[in-house]
């Protein structure tokens, strides 16, 4: 069909490698999306806690901001060290066996009695929670071409969910059962999911030719950002529109909690559920890829995260405005994520763990960077400045798309090229 070519991904790269027979049903995507949500829950699940962990384990302040720090750390690490094993190993038996370790490191975690053991769980939950970005690769390697937007989309969903309602779950789990009942369900719930992806996904089919040692791969991932234009662009887009998200996500707790609303930690964790809204909705940005429209997605839902700034600023006179920007934001943000992961994916296909892997640095660092300035302006000049800071983050994201739209840059047809030891 008509649209934006010159962003749509070549279509010889439909084969992929990890079980030519095996038919994705629509079940199977959404295995892929619980378990993307529960992965990446466990990186969040601790913010709503710190408080109650501090005093249980008897920890300074500054040792009580190290659990999210470490948390973090450990995640970027993941990302760079572990998620391109994806293009190295059998994906099923990587993800099953990511999913065991995910687990001891809860129950470590659940169990611990000193701070030392608490920071060093969550550091290795970090580093282990990457597994998310495995199972998106997974995901697209395992669709059709024309189909993996969609699953992309739906698969993404489930990522943004578990980032959403992870603190809400936390704060509800913990009011019941104390904070270590949060990890002790997380790790009964990834151990079944380990059992489950185990007897449900393919075994890889086919070798590839010319597998790269670990080295390799890890400098071919910086090989492929030095290569591919498109690569650099899509991670661009994803830094500045997650550090909107981060803006919007790290802070609006602060003005709940204060006059005139004074809201409970359970009402404002609540706000997470009218958030998977907009993320849900967002699921058609996959289809809309799909038909080669990726680059009219990008810049229509670039326009809505600016605009969606306008209705977040008055959310001190009105919570149905939060309510409608927030909706707005987490659609843009989503329609964005799974229009960049569907186009970077289709570059090389035998690279996609790498590919997905070196995206989400960016993302972190957006994330990182947005939360620590939101945070810091909050407190120096208020609402209204976190709201600006959010509306800069999103407009440089639409400038940028205003000017590469007509650049030419597109997937190449050399997406079904195989990269070898020589990268």
């Amino acid at each position: 069909m008509p649209g934006d070519a010159g962003d749509h991904e070549a279509p010889a790269a439909s084969t992929a490698r990890d079980g030519a027979a095996f038919v994705l049903s629509r079940g199977v995507v959404l295995l892929f999306a619980v378990a993307c949500a529960a992965a990446v829950a466990n990186v969040y699940f601790s913010q709503p806690l710190l408080v109650t962990m501090g005093h249980d384990l008897a920890m300074s302040q500054a040792l009580v901001g190290g659990v999210v720090t470490l948390t973090q750390v450990g995640y970027g690490l993941g990302l760079f060290f572990l998620v391109p094993l994806g293009d190295l190993a059998d994906r099923r038996r990587l993800v099953v066996t990511q999913l065991l370790v995910l687990v001891v490191a809860l129950a470590v975690v659940a169990a611990a009695r000193t701070a030392a053991v608490l920071l060093a769980g969550m550091a290795a939950v970090g580093l282990l929670a990457v597994v998310t970005q495995t199972l998106v690769a997974y995901a697209a390697s395992l669709a059709p071409p024309g189909e993996r937007g969609r699953v992309v989309g739906l698969v993404t969903s489930g990522v943004v969910v578990g980032i959403l309602l992870a603190r809400t779950v936390s704060g509800l789990l913990a009011d019941l059962a104390g904070w270590r009942s949060v990890y002790l369900a997380s790790a009964v719930l990834t151990a079944l999911l380990a059992l489950v992806l185990f007897r449900v996904l393919p075994r890889r089919a086919v070798t590839p030719p010319e597998p790269l040692r670990y080295g390799r791969l890890l400098r071919s991932t910086v090989t492929l950002f030095a290569r591919e234009r498109l690569l650099r662009l899509r991670a661009l887009f994803g830094l500045l529109v997650f550090a909107a998200f981060s803006t919007l996500w790290s802070s609006v707790a602060l003005p709940l909690s204060e006059a005139p609303y004074f809201l409970s930690h359970s009402a404002i964790g609540a706000l997470g559920l009218i958030g998977v809204v907009g993320a849900l909705a967002a699921t058609a940005a996959g289809r809309l890829n799909d038909r080669g429209l990726s680059r009219r997605t990008t810049g229509v839902t670039l326009a809505l995260l600016v605009v969606s700034w306008l209705p977040l600023s008055l959310t001190r006179g009105s919570l149905v405005a939060l309510v409608v920007g927030v909706i707005l934001l987490d659609l843009a943000v989503q329609a964005v994520h799974v229009t960049n992961q569907t186009l970077i994916y289709a570059l090389h296909p035998d690279a996609g763990s790498r590919l997905i892997g070196g995206y989400m640095v960016f993302y972190s660092i957006g994330s990182a960077t947005g939360a620590l300035a939101a945070t810091s302006l909050y407190a120096a000049a208020g609402w209204g400045a976190v709201c600006v800071l959010g509306a800069a983050f999103s407009g440089l994201g639409f400038l940028l798309w205003v000017c590469t739209r007509r650049d030419g840059v597109t997937a190449p047809a050399a997406a079904t090229t195989h990269l070898t030891t020589r990268d």
